[in-house]
């Protein structure tokens, strides 16, 4: 990514925080401080590291394992990299004591998804650096106020001057800008060419497993930087369970096999399933097919900015119903894609709040029936001004082999 893209994000945070009255925030989810700081090639899926972002500055916090790699990346940009010893809670409590002097009330926006044992670091470092608990029992009656969507707490708590935060960084990771989408196009590309190989590999007397390894060392031989998940073959009955875990059961004739993979490209993921036939469907299994398509077309033509998660959702339950598929799918329409492979905005029963153009999700109804078949049809995109513009190249088309 570049400089520019950094400043943007923290500039986002930054407003975000002083909507919601705090005058820092502490980022420790690794993937919202993969996207603030635009890095690339830095960071792992170890949780070693914090960013503390206020009004003037926007601090790493980091160790030696990843200092080298997070101050060559940090060369001209908005982000200073600190390996001050002592844990990130002690970091963030020596930041917020030597801050300028703010208003009675300022607080330091926390993520609710650190760990409790992290918030009792923070109370115990705070403590340490002597800061005042007083002000913080103060502030906290003047908090009620707040107003904002994304605070979980009333305020400060009489251990700390911390506000308890949901989703800010996600929220603001929602809208995906040219140079994200750019490089989602590229995971898909990829993910593409990995289903135009597959089906002309997979043949029935194969196993589940075989056809996914195939299928994640495609990938991985072009141009993946790994995979945005495990994947999932899963044929017959198996094909039921919508998270199906590769096995050695074997492809028969007659059945229908269910793909669900994705590759991470340029630190972004990709998402497509797609059902193939192990001969030419009949009965329940080409109306199944049949409705299953319908549904995500119809959806995905409905999409534009001011559409609900809800009514997406909503929309291929009625489809899936008149097709005589009622209450076979199960799980939510589709779902937000980025750095992780499950983001915001979600499209289910859920969700009321309208989609906004650079929000990238995708559309995959489903039909499940125990103990016979399952199957789905799911593309990924973005949604723009003018309709939902579809990554996913591979065909919808009945696929026969």
């Amino acid at each position: 990514m570049s400089a520019e893209a950094a400043a943007e994000r923290l500039a986002q945070l930054r407003e975000a925080s002083a909507r919601l009255g705090a005058g820092a925030f502490l980022v420790r989810d690794t993937s919202n401080i993969v996207w603030l700081t635009a890095f690339d090639d830095v960071f792992d899926d170890e949780p070693a590291h914090a960013l503390y972002v206020c009004p003037q500055h926007a601090w790493l916090h980091t160790d030696s394992r990843y200092s080298g790699a997070c101050e060559a990346a940090a060369v001209g940009g908005p982000v200073q990299v600190s390996t001050r010893k002592g844990g990130h809670a002690a970091f963030a409590a020596h930041q917020w004591a030597g801050r300028p002097v703010h208003a009675a009330d300022a607080r330091l926006g926390i993520e609710d998804a650190i760990a409790l044992s992290e918030y009792r670091a923070l109370q115990r470092a705070f403590a340490a650096e002597g800061v005042a608990h007083e002000a913080g029992r103060q502030a906290a009656s003047t908090a009620d106020g707040a107003g904002d969507a994304a605070v979980a707490s009333a305020g400060p708590t009489a251990d700390g001057p911390f506000i308890e935060t949901d989703g800010v960084v996600l929220r603001l990771r929602a809208v995906k800008d040219a140079g994200e989408l750019e490089r989602m196009r590229a995971a898909q590309a990829i993910t593409d060419a990995a289903f135009a190989h597959i089906i002309g590999f997979m043949a029935p007397g194969m196993t589940e497993r075989q056809v996914q390894l195939e299928l994640d060392d495609f990938m991985l031989k072009h141009g993946a930087d790994g995979l945005a998940f495990p994947s999932i073959v899963a044929t017959g009955p198996n094909g039921a369970n919508p998270h199906a875990i590769p096995s050695s059961t074997v492809l028969e004739a007659g059945q229908c096999v269910v793909m669900d993979f994705g590759a991470r490209a340029r630190g972004y993921c990709s998402d497509m399933t797609r059902t193939v036939f192990l001969g030419t469907p009949e009965g329940d299994m080409l109306r199944a097919w049949e409705t299953l398509r319908r549904a995500n077309e119809q959806v995905q033509e409905s999409i534009r900015p001011g559409v609900t998660g809800k009514e997406c959702h909503e929309l291929a339950e009625r489809i899936l119903a008149e097709g005589g598929f009622a209450g076979a799918m199960g799980h939510g329409l589709g779902h937000g894609v980025g750095i992780d492979i499950h983001e915001l905005p979600v499209l289910n029963p859920r969700n009321d709040q309208p989609l906004q153009a650079g929000n990238v999700v995708t559309v995959e109804p489903g039909i499940y029936l125990a103990d016979r078949f399952g199957m789905r049809l799911e593309d990924c995109g973005v949604v723009t001004e003018r309709g939902f513009d579809r990554f996913t190249q591979s065909t919808h088309d009945m696929v026969v082999l």
